[in-house]
């Protein structure tokens, strides 16, 4: 039985809020559960100077979370002067993951910027992260061709994330903190809707797993991503 009572296939609750954030050209705010992320996206009229002159556009992401977003309080990383490593890692997952759906040509010479800011969290943070975020550079895009600056939303897919995982020995999908801070194995699955594979994290936590439990877990992953995929075109509209 998992600590939650979902079934070994059941994502926790997922919520979608498009256009949360007045200011920004996209936003999202995503619920995962008792997960909470806002994710916004900026459009900056430059490219960073290494694409200059080169006809494409570029997306970036950063990452943070509040401090009182867990158990207990943690420092802001501006307090003390740098992004931990967990961050920085994190944050590049996130630009990666957007960019494998993005034309970049398409975008011309500008860059989009998507904040992910995590307001709480219970496990999962970069998988709504990802998820959320696509919403919001969506909607950016969305924003840009209503103003004429674009011809068509260059984005060839969806993207999602879903973490998996071993819990007393059964692959079960989307992992809250209660089965995170003690599974025996933890894995996170980047996926586009038509089922391609972006990016897989996975670790033994203190002992090795067996291959088929690795696909298991990936079986879990495709279905999840496929549910995630359909909530996010509804939010935008797209059904």
């Amino acid at each position: 039985m998992r600590p939650s009572g979902r079934a070994a296939d059941a994502l926790r609750p997922v919520t979608l809020e498009p256009g949360f954030a007045k200011h920004a050209e996209g936003s999202c705010f995503i619920r995962f559960g008792d997960t909470h992320v806002l994710c916004t996206a900026s459009v900056d009229e430059r490219v960073p100077p290494w694409l200059r002159g080169q006809g494409r556009g570029w997306v970036t992401a950063e990452y943070g979370m509040l401090p009182r977003a867990t158990h207990t309080r943690g420092d802001r990383e501006a307090a003390r002067g740098k992004q931990s490593g967990r961050t920085q890692e994190i944050q590049r997952l996130i630009g990666r993951s957007l960019r494998s759906v993005v034309n970049l040509k398409g975008m011309g010479e500008m860059q989009i910027k998507v904040d992910c800011d995590v307001i709480q969290a219970d496990g999962g943070t970069r998988c709504a992260s990802i998820t959320g975020g696509y919403v919001a550079l969506y909607q950016a895009f969305q924003k840009l061709v209503s103003l004429g600056v674009l011809s068509a939303v260059p984005m060839t897919d969806e993207v999602a994330a879903v973490s998996c995982g071993i819990y007393k020995g059964t692959p079960v999908l989307d992992l809250d903190y209660a089965e995170d801070s003690s599974a025996d194995a933890d894995s996170n699955f980047v996926m586009t809707a038509k089922g391609l594979i972006v990016e897989v994290q996975t670790t033994a936590e203190e002992h090795p797993f067996e291959q088929s439990q690795l696909t298991a877990m990936m079986d879990l992953a495709t279905a999840g991503i496929a549910e995630l995929a359909t909530k996010q075109r509804a939010a935008l509209g797209l059904d």
